[in-house]
């Protein structure tokens, strides 16, 4: 498939507030005179702003053909999702080209708005959404490792102290690096306010979510689905992890539409790791007649150990109001450079990549 291209530099795309990318992501919508749907978050942005979960629909409401693309699942990685949403709504020509008018391609901008505002990976409730989409009418899942590390994860002084962090590092090598890296990330219900906390019960996002996939989704016959984000990987390269539970038929699919480099938890190759309740186990539930095949487009910021020391330190300012304006000031800054890479090189290769992923979707929607 032939590249289109943007008229504008690449790192023009990018905004530095969720209130800025929700206003320029309404006027390029508004200009290609493509509907826009939003939800109204009940609570306001950190500069007093409408939080929403904004859709932006290009192309017919009954198309049998439907690109899903979601920024902001996990609200601070919103200002790289975002920025391929608006340089997709800006195409010139258009992705969606008359050879293929029974495709729609639908953008969710800021599928967590608040956190997007407010500079959190999580939402308002300090939910991780990737963690919540699971069955609450049974048992919640349970993380013993995690109850082990939470003390140590989030202290009660911050900076942690030597022996904190020794102890820490004690329990990490006795776990072995997986098992550690799937004890703190994939998801628990025990700790309300720690780390990748899976909720109590349906957050608002997730019931948000559900009610656009059945209203733009409901009636596709195939679904493709590039869900953004940022923090996992080497700097700038953008990792296609699969995610669908579907490994027989997906899978190959996958990798005919975006390249044999495609990773999976399911198999250990990604640089994620399996999550208790990701966003994508809402396809069976509100659209279960729709081939779906789709990847968590994983853009690589900082190393590992930094992102996780961001968030370790934005958890514990979450449950510390008290601290120091400098302190909470320098803990913000943390988190946000290490989802958000504020350079030029970085941006382009985040537009260049998601693109490019973008028509391969497209390409293989119309193979299909």
């Amino acid at each position: 498939m032939p590249s289109t291209r943007t008229p504008h530099n690449a790192a023009d795309l990018f905004s530095p507030t969720y209130a800025l990318a929700r206003q320029r992501l309404l006027q390029a919508a508004a200009a290609r005179a493509l509907p826009v749907e939003s939800h109204l978050h009940p609570l306001r942005g950190a500069e007093g702003e409408t939080l929403a979960m904004d859709v932006v629909r290009d192309g017919p409401a009954d198309a049998p053909d439907v690109l899903l693309l979601t920024s902001a699942v996990h609200g601070v990685e919103g200002h790289c999702g975002s920025a391929v949403q608006l340089g997709l709504i800006l195409q010139l020509p258009p992705l969606r080209s008359a050879a293929h008018r029974a495709l729609a391609i639908v953008h969710v901008h800021a599928v967590n708005p608040h956190g997007f505002s407010h500079t959190r990976r999580v939402t308002h409730d300090n939910v991780d959404l990737n963690r919540n989409f699971i069955d609450f009418s049974k048992p919640l899942p349970d993380n013993a490792d995690y109850r082990m590390l939470h003390p140590l994860l989030l202290p009660a002084q911050w900076p942690p102290s030597d022996a904190n962090e020794a102890q820490l590092a004690t329990l990490q090598h006795t776990l072995g690096a997986r098992r550690y890296q799937r004890a703190v990330t994939g998801g628990q219900h025990s700790h309300p306010l720690g780390l990748f906390y899976g909720g109590s019960g349906p957050n608002w996002s997730n019931g948000v979510c559900r009610d656009v996939l059945r209203r733009h989704v409901g009636q596709a016959r195939r679904l493709a689905w590039i869900d953004l984000h940022s923090g996992l990987g080497p700097y700038g390269v953008g990792e296609r992890i699969f995610a669908s539970p579907d490994t027989v038929h997906a899978l190959p699919r996958a990798r005919r539409w975006w390249g044999e480099s495609i990773t999976s938890v399911h198999s250990g190759s990604s640089t994620s790791i399996p999550m208790t309740g990701p966003i994508q186990m809402a396809v069976a539930d509100e659209c279960p007649q729709a081939d779906y095949t789709g990847i968590c487009l994983e853009f690589g910021t900082v190393p590992s150990t930094e992102m996780h020391a961001a968030l370790r330190a934005e958890h514990w300012l979450h449950a510390h109001p008290e601290a120091p304006p400098e302190l909470t000031q320098t803990i913000k800054h943390r988190l946000r450079d290490a989802f958000y890479p504020d350079q030029d090189d970085w941006k382009a290769a985040i537009w260049a990549q998601g693109l490019a992923a973008t028509e391969q979707a497209v390409q293989g929607l119309r193979e299909a």
